[in-house]
């Protein structure tokens, strides 16, 4: 993935172009908030929105992206299939629902968002019949571990395009990103500024002060020169412009593994292994 500017893209591996810098819409009210977010974002230059059934803010996002008067194929919208609506025909309800909460006639990225056990297979099984209809760009997975994904690509026809993961510098799971690339799976981060506590690691600060950036920023360049996907949430305006000043610098090898070495296999979020949500 070549680090460029804000328009940059990973490309999956149906060659669908993913923009690697994106807005996360978790918590965004849905109405006036969501909307104001996601239409300063689209103003500066975001060109990738994520949200999901859970988010209960879908309309807000179309709405935003309809009134932005950038055309719709310019913006890559993700949303996911919540838990209670796993399993085939389940799912290929939800999507309906997303898809008029969205206000659009086709979703760009679709994710299973858990692994529920004895259900996400046939979900699974309602992306690939979705994708074949040409109504998904592109389909993938959120909080699959390795062994989620070698149990859903022993059925799959289709290998997930994309893995959204709980990633941040407490909690980098190299092995899971190295599974991930040899099996051409796009990796994704999901809460990559540790909810806001990275402004409390040392070395993230020393490393702000070196590149004259702030530890958001640190954080997210090193996302990206991962190889990462990245989808920091805001809506704050001037966080969602600051979060995005990420090109005019570029961390070196060693500052790279000094960020990799705070790993402590830390989760904020729920283990995959324990959905009972």
């Amino acid at each position: 993935m070549q680090v460029t500017d804000i328009t940059g893209c990973a490309v999956l591996n149906n060659n669908v172009r993913m923009p690697y810098l994106g807005l996360g819409v978790y918590k965004a009210s849905e109405g006036k908030e969501v909307i104001n977010a996601v239409s300063y974002a689209l103003e500066i230059g975001y060109r990738h929105i994520d949200t999901a059934t859970l988010y209960m803010n879908e309309k807000g996002v179309g709405t935003a992206i309809r009134q932005s008067g950038i055309r719709r194929e310019e913006i890559f919208v993700t949303t996911k299939v919540w838990n209670s609506d796993q399993g085939y025909d389940a799912t290929m309800r939800a999507f309906d629902r997303s898809l008029n909460e969205l206000g659009f006639d086709y979703i760009d990225l679709y994710l299973v968002h858990w692994p529920v056990r004895d259900k996400y297979k046939e979900t699974w099984r309602a992306l690939e019949s979705l994708y074949r209809q040409r109504r998904i760009k592109a389909i993938g997975v959120s909080n699959f571990l390795k062994h989620h994904l070698l149990d859903l690509m022993e059925t799959a026809e289709i290998v997930p395009m994309v893995n959204q993961m709980e990633f941040h510098p407490y909690l980098v799971q190299q092995e899971l990103i190295d599974f991930c690339h040899d099996n051409h799976i796009q990796y994704e981060a999901w809460s990559p500024l540790m909810q806001g506590r990275i402004v409390n690691v040392e070395i993230l600060k020393q490393l702000a002060e070196k590149y004259h950036k702030d530890p958001a920023q640190i954080v997210l360049r090193w996302n990206l020169q991962k190889d990462v996907v990245t989808i920091p949430k805001s809506v704050t305006p001037a966080r969602i412009l600051s979060n995005a000043q990420l090109f005019d610098f570029e961390l070196t090898a060693e500052d790279m593994k000094h960020i990799d070495e705070l790993n402590k296999n830390f989760r904020f979020g729920p283990p995959p292994d324990e959905v009972d949500f």
